[in-house]
């Protein structure tokens, strides 16, 4: 089995995924697992690619989304590891059995929902990424109208889980996205 490297991952996403707006996605959530890999002094590329193809299975199986993905990769040889870690962000979410117990899934089950407020946030202002605050994020995340589909407890819970205050996650997160602004077309 070979080690998951984010060029794999980028290659293997490109197989089951078409839709522009996944692979921004995919770039955001990258970004910030890449930043909260050092954080945990993890290999930062290989959380990447982790975050990289996390929804691998969604355009495909939208309303089974995480119940697929076992399928898709490992014909890939794909680490089981490396599976769960993915399965394991949509925990009590989506019918995914596989509880975030360690750093790297913790982290993917964090982020996934907290990077589409920072996209939403960064696509409001006219600096984009550039210089954001963790305090005027903070206001927006406050705002249950603003990014509406972005759920807060996920996101609360997942910063709970890693034993992190939310802005140390959130300033982390901006980190990370703003690394891959360029892919994210911010």
């Amino acid at each position: 089995m070979a080690d998951l490297t984010l060029e794999k991952a980028k290659e293997i996403l490109k197989k089951h995924t078409t839709e522009p707006h996944l692979f921004v996605h995919a770039a955001a959530v990258s970004g910030a697992m890449g930043t909260l890999a050092e954080h945990f002094g993890e290999d930062k590329e290989h959380w990447q690619a982790i975050g990289w193809l996390h929804d691998v299975d969604f355009e495909k199986f939208p309303a089974e989304h995480c119940q697929h993905v076992r399928e898709l990769l490992e014909p890939e040889g794909i680490s089981p590891d490396d599976i769960n870690t993915i399965i394991s962000h949509g925990y009590g979410l989506t019918g995914a059995d596989v509880k975030p117990e360690t750093n790297c899934q913790k982290s993917l089950f964090a982020v996934d929902e907290l990077t589409g407020i920072v996209h939403a946030y960064a696509l409001m202002r006219p600096e984009r990424m550039e210089g954001m605050a963790v305090k005027s994020l903070k206001k927006k995340f406050k705002d249950k109208r603003f990014a509406a589909k972005c759920n807060r407890e996920v996101i609360q819970k997942g910063a709970d889980d890693l034993g992190m205050e939310l802005g140390e996650l959130m300033e982390l997160c901006i980190k990370g996205m703003t690394e891959n602004a360029e892919l994210l077309e911010l």
